[in-house]
Formats: C-alpha cells, sequence, structure tokens
C-alpha cells in the first residue's frame, strides 16, 4: 500500500464513509490535535519513566486512535445502533473513564495536597508531560466547537477532558518520582 494518494493535493481530505471534506474543517483540526496528543504520549513514553507508567500511556494511545477513528468518520454515515457503529468503528465507552478516574485516585493518594497552582516544568519529562496536557485540553476545545455543529458521542468529550486532569496529576507524580521540584505559582502582591 502507498502512502501517497494525490487525492488530498487540492486541500481535501477523506473521512470513513467517503466524504470529502476541507483538510481546515473543525473535525479535521480536531482528530488532527488528537493525534498530535498521542504523538506527545509517545514522546513521554520514550522517557525513563517506570514500565506500568508506559503501559498505562500506551493503553491510552490506543484509545486515542479509538477517539480519532470516531471523529475521522462521518457521522450521516455511520448512524449508530444500541451503541455500536455501523462502519465498524470501534467506541470509547465508561470502563475507559473509569480506568482514568481509577488511576489519578491510586496517584493521588501518594502527593501532597495542593495549596497553589503549579508551574509545568522541573524536569524535561515532567514537561513533556504538560506539554500532552496543553495538547489534550486543545484537542478537547476543538472537540467541544465540532459538537456545536455535528454529533460527536459523549464519551469523547469526558474522555479528552478527563485525559488532561489525568496528564496533570501523572505530572505530579513523575515529579515525585524523579525528586524535582514542584514549584507554587505564587502571585506578586500588588502595591
Amino acid at each position: 500500500m502507498k502512502i501517497y494518494t494525490k487525492t488530498g493535493d487540492k486541500g481535501t481530505t477523506s473521512l470513513f464513509g467517503g466524504t470529502r471534506l476541507p483538510k481546515h474543517h473543525i473535525r479535521i483540526e480536531s482528530y488532527g490535535t488528537v493525534d498530535e496528543l498521542n504523538s506527545y504520549l509517545g514522546l513521554l513514553c520514550d522517557q525513563e519513566i517506570k514500565t506500568e507508567y508506559k503501559a498505562k500511556l500506551n493503553q491510552i494511545q490506543h484509545n486515542l486512535f479509538t477517539i480519532g477513528s470516531t471523529l475521522a468518520t462521518d457521522p450521516e454515515k455511520d448512524k449508530r445502533k444500541d451503541g455500536k457503529s455501523r462502519l465498524n468503528i470501534p467506541l470509547i465507552d465508561e470502563s475507559a473513564i473509569a480506568f482514568l478516574e481509577t488511576e489519578m485516585d491510586t496517584m493521588d493518594k501518594s502527593l501532597p495536597p495542593m495549596t497553589h497552582f503549579i508551574l509545568p516544568g522541573g524536569h524535561q519529562t515532567v514537561s513533556f508531560c504538560h506539554i500532552a496536557r496543553c495538547v489534550c485540553r486543545r484537542a478537547e476545545r476543538l472537540v467541544v466547537a465540532l459538537s456545536e455543529q455535528e454529533t460527536v458521542p459523549g464519551e469523547v468529550l469526558t474522555y479528552l477532558n478527563r485525559l488532561s486532569d489525568y496528564l496533570f496529576v501523572l505530572a505530579r507524580k513523575l515529579t515525585q518520582d524523579l525528586g524535582a521540584e514542584e514549584v507554587k505559582w505564587i502571585p506578586e502582591k500588588l502595591g
């Protein structure tokens, strides 16, 4: 199979189901940003982090491919019945969201309580995690905008929202594991 098809040379791309859209369409921006997030998670996995984190991030990467395929599918051509995709596209479900919540609760038990906002950084690995969190928030904003125009499964929005929270907690846990300093943001007093 060739990678290049030449069908996008005029600025359009094809969704699952055959619908063509301009490459700047909000749907394309949405799943493109999810792909960008997935790449940052790959970069995070390439760092010196615990194997258990890598395994969990790998599971999340698989879920992001599922979300990407959902977003890359024309909802008019994939009318879902009983939670199943007519085009055989996998779906994110509540168990994927519960996984993120459980992982956050587990990590949070070993972290000191937050009393201030935290500045991103302290260690390169932590910074990569914060970048992924920010890209996740951007993906979420784009998918919200898309959902105001077209049908988007609610689980996709919930998953992206929960994933950005997970990445914040993971950044704090990595800070702790790596012995890095968690720098609090303390605003300067005026006057």
